[in-house]
C-alpha cells in the first residue's frame, strides 16, 4: 500500500512563491526484471502525478519505468489565496492515491 508524504508551508504571504514537496512510497517495478523462476515480473509503476490548487491544476508529471521507487517530486507555485492543495497519483493495476494539504495565505 502506498503512503504519501507532503511538505507544504502552513502559512504563506500573498504573492510569495513557495515550494511543495511530495513523496509516495511505491515499489515502482519496471517490468523488465525476471523472477528467480525466469518469469517476467509485471510492471507496476506510478504513471501520473498531478496537483490542484483550489480545484485548478497547477502541476502535472508523467512518470515512466526509469523513475525510482518511492518517487520524490518537488515544485514551486505562487500563493494567491487560502485553500486546499489536492495531490493525486495514478498508476498501473488500478493504483490511485490522493492526499490534501491546507494552506493559509496572509
Amino acid at each position: 500500500m502506498a503512503r504519501p508524504l507532503i511538505n507544504v508551508p502552513a502559512k504563506v504571504k500573498r504573492g510569495q512563491i513557495f515550494e511543495i514537496k511530495t513523496l509516495i512510497s511505491h515499489v515502482m517495478e519496471t517490468g523488465y526484471r525476471y523472477s528467480t523462476t525466469g518469469e517476467r515480473i509485471p510492471r507496476d509503476i506510478v504513471t501520473l502525478f498531478s496537483c490542484s490548487y483550489n480545484g485548478e491544476e497547477i502541476f502535472r508529471a508523467d512518470l515512466y519505468p526509469a523513475m525510482s521507487a518511492n518517487p520524490f517530486i518537488a515544485f514551486f507555485t505562487m500563493a494567491t489565496e487560502s485553500g486546499t492543495l489536492e495531490f493525486k497519483w495514478t498508476g498501473d493495476n488500478g493504483f490511485s492515491e490522493t492526499a490534501t494539504a491546507t494552506i493559509t495565505v496572509e
